[in-house]
């Protein structure tokens, strides 16, 4: 009956450990292809990734992964635009009034930590009491009329920034799966922030942009050349007449103080027709509140808007030039009717584009833009700002447009992720950011290995010295137990923290608990005059229950923790529950069998100290 009872405690053994082994093997692959990736240039990285993206993408999701302690990377809180949000739904019938009051309220509730909308409809009501939001805000989805209480637009735009939020955080979630992120972790946090943790992330800039950009991807035309130099005639003469009343007491940018002429770091020649001029990247802030002023923007059109041109399109002494294209304020076009987008290369200067299919109702309406303005520029914005404004040589059918102007293949694959991802309900802001370097990781890594380590060796130690072979046989048990707790983590597709390491030196701990109990018990049973064989038998039936509390009652406040419990606490957890029933296998079943094959003669002798 031992026999049967042995040999099916042996199979299960064996499929525990193959199944362990199963779990870990692509965590294994996954560390060998990084070290021969890290070995290579960025181009054949590339180029690696590329051909062999299946591949690499089914190890990184089957390997273990690790946590942004052990690994490095960014913690970010974002905080959805709701003062934007807010402007945006009211639409055509916004007014400087209605800016005006949600200035006001985004100071307040900066400086009481309030809630933004509640503070806007507190300052809407102040400023004057009678007065209705209804006369700005309709949607018939939400049933909001004319005859809409304050109360009820209150808590209209309160659905709209949830709405946003959770937008916000599936478009996030889509962009860094697209990255590449191993265990994203993305929660909301209150009403409008979103928490994301990116292990192993170590280009901080391209993770900005990443998280950040709205993706609202716009195509306007061009005004005609004879308005914008008209334009830049009266500006060039505004400031030409300041410069003349001038005391002669203005400064540049470079000595902190404010510079008052535009003519002084704004060159309104421009580099052709639609430029309407340029300057120094330096400058740019100081262009921008210079144009910006009341009496020049009444020099400009209205229908005309001047946006900055993505990369610098040119250098001077090493310093990049960026300039301002006019444009028509009119969007002919947005991203929403993008169905695809790709990386490309320009077959006459081999430099990385996107390349973008519109759907049907898209194609109908470039078709019908480009067909009528051909010989004109069509400006492609994303975000603000100008990345390319080809001249239309014919009218396209097919629906096809590019984006070129990139700074190279990263930039283009990080856009066309966007894209595809979709355009953010409203802007985000990164109100917090912390990092953890790569090598603050490793040397975490070698603390907790070090710790696990000299654990494990005390407690191997102690355990020879006091129980003897009993001791060893308990020690052979932990290291498979080891074993275990990694693989159930990755079969669970759970993550090591650092936390967690703390859970694994504690189950060392636990699991030669059992053992304790199991050998005190059988060497108070040969002190009562029995034979080894019946020993082990009453030792181990009757240190069960005690076994069996302990490990339950624990395993249940772990439940508790991760229940409750977030970040650190849930991986201490999650390991923690992992390791205790990998412990009640190891120190119940393994040493059981290894006994029971040492003492399978009746003159074996076994010691248990």
């Amino acid at each position: 009956m031992k026999k049967q009872n042995n040999g099916f405690k042996i199979g299960t053994i064996l499929l525990f450990l193959g199944l362990t082994l199963y779990y870990l093997f692509p965590t294994i692959q996954w560390n060998l292809e990084q070290r021969h990736m890290n070995s290579m240039t960025e181009t054949e990285r590339v180029l690696y990734e590329a051909e062999n993206f299946a591949k690499l993408s089914n190890l990184r999701e089957r390997s273990l992964s690790l946590g942004l302690d052990l690994q490095g990377g960014m913690y970010v809180t974002l905080e959805v635009g709701t003062p934007q949000l807010v402007l945006e739904l009211a639409g055509d019938f916004a007014d400087s009034f209605l800016e005006d009051v949600l200035n006001t309220a985004r100071e307040t509730s900066l400086e009481q930590r309030t809630d933004f909308i509640d503070e806007f409809v507190n300052e809407f009501e102040r400023r004057d009491p009678d007065a209705m939001l209804s006369r700005y805000y309709r949607s018939d989805g939400g049933n909001i009329t004319r005859r809409s209480t304050n109360a009820e637009i209150s808590s209209f735009l309160k659905s709209q920034r949830t709405g946003a939020v959770e937008r916000a955080i599936e478009i996030i979630r889509s962009r860094i799966d697209r990255f590449g992120v191993t265990e994203p972790s993305i929660i909301q946090q209150g009403d409008s922030r979103i928490v994301v943790e990116l292990p192993g992330v170590d280009d901080e800039e391209r993770v900005r942009d990443l998280l950040r950009g709205t993706a609202r991807l716009e195509f306007r035309l061009t005004p005609e050349v004879d308005e914008i130099r008209a334009a830049k005639q009266r500006v060039a003469n505004y400031f030409s007449n300041l410069a003349e009343e001038d005391t002669g007491e203005a400064a540049d940018s470079e000595n902190g103080a404010p510079v008052r002429n535009l003519l002084e770091i704004f060159d309104l020649r421009g580099s052709n027709d639609f430029s309407f001029g340029y300057s120094a990247a330096r400058d740019t802030s100081d262009v921008n509140r210079l144009l910006s002023k009341p009496e020049v923007q009444e020099l400009i059109p209205r229908n005309i808007s001047l946006l900055w041109s993505a990369r610098p399109f040119a250098a001077d002494s090493g310093i990049d030039l960026y300039e301002i294209i006019a444009v028509r304020s009119q969007i002919e076009l947005t991203g929403d009717v993008i169905s695809e987008a790709r990386v490309a290369f320009d077959p006459t200067t081999n430099v990385p584009e996107v390349s973008m299919t519109m759907d049907s109702e898209g194609a109908r309406r470039w078709a019908r833009i480009t067909g009528a303005n051909i010989g004109r520029p069509v400006a492609i914005v994303l975000d603000g700002f100008v990345y390319s404004y080809p001249t239309v040589r014919s009218q396209i059918n097919n629906g096809r447009s590019s984006i070129s102007g990139l700074g190279g293949l990263r930039e283009a694959e990080d856009l066309v992720n966007i894209l595809m991802s979709g355009a953010l309900p409203a802007p985000l802001e990164i109100i917090e950011e912390r990092t953890v370097g790569a090598s603050l990781g490793e040397a975490s890594i070698r603390a907790g290995l070090y710790s696990v380590m000299f654990g494990l060796t005390i407690v191997a130690f102690f355990m020879i010295a006091y129980y003897r072979v009993g001791g060893a046989i308990a020690d052979l048990a932990l290291l498979l137990n080891i074993i275990f707790i990694l693989g159930i983590l990755a079969g669970f597709q759970a993550t090591l923290t650092l936390p967690g390491i703390a859970g694994i030196v504690l189950t060392i701990g636990m699991a030669v608990d059992a053992n304790v109990l199991i050998f005190d018990r059988i060497r108070e049973e040969m002190r009562g005059g029995k034979t080894l064989r019946a020993a082990i038998d009453n030792g181990y039936s009757n240190a069960m229950s005690a076994i069996i509390d302990a490990n339950v009652t624990t395993f249940f406040v772990a439940v508790i923790l991760y229940s409750f419990g977030v970040g650190p606490i849930k991986g201490f957890a999650v390991t923690l529950m992992a390791g205790i029933v990998a412990s009640l296998f190891s120190a119940i079943v393994i040493t059981r069998v290894v006994v029971d094959y040492l003492t399978r003669e009746k003159t074996a002798v076994v010691s248990f100290g």
